[in-house]
């Protein structure tokens, strides 16, 4: 699909602020709120914009804890593989395949320390994973959303 900068501009709005009405965006980006929303079902239908959530505080519902935790695999482990086992602990917010040494990073949340170490024991439980290495959060220092451009 073909974007122009209006609907980049769209999208940096809307990540911005994913309540934001038709008309509050069509008067950023010089458009009527019937051709924003026409916009907006066209990036929605061909795959550009996901979807709409809410972003929620950690620590507002009690999960201050959070770490990066290198998983080192065993030879034929695939990304599938991977995102099957990531998705099977909730306390893990993102999970990727990365370059290095390690096979995959995962971002884990959790209440406390020890919520933290039993989270680690049943990621390091999962058969394909032959050890880990673990980086526990002090600060979140930037956070931002994902965007195409700026608003």
């Amino acid at each position: 699909m073909q974007m122009d900068a209006i609907d980049q501009r769209i999208i940096a709005l809307l990540v911005a602020d994913a309540r934001a009405s038709y008309a509050e965006v069509g008067a950023k980006v010089s458009l009527s709120a019937p051709a924003v929303k026409r916009r907006v079902d066209r990036l929605r239908s061909s795959g550009v914009i996901k979807g709409f959530t809410a972003v929620i505080e950690p620590a507002a519902v009690g999960w201050t804890t959070e770490a990066f935790v290198e998983l080192f695999c065993t030879g034929r482990t695939t990304p599938a593989q991977i995102t099957v086992a990531a998705r099977r602990h909730p306390e893990v917010v993102a999970a990727y395949t990365v370059s290095g040494q390690a096979d995959a990073l995962v971002h884990l949340r959790a209440a406390d320390i020890g919520h933290l170490e039993q989270a680690l024991e049943k990621l390091r439980a999962e058969s394909f994973v032959t050890s880990t290495r673990s980086m526990v959060v002090l600060s979140r220092l930037v956070e931002t959303p994902t965007t195409v451009g700026p608003v």
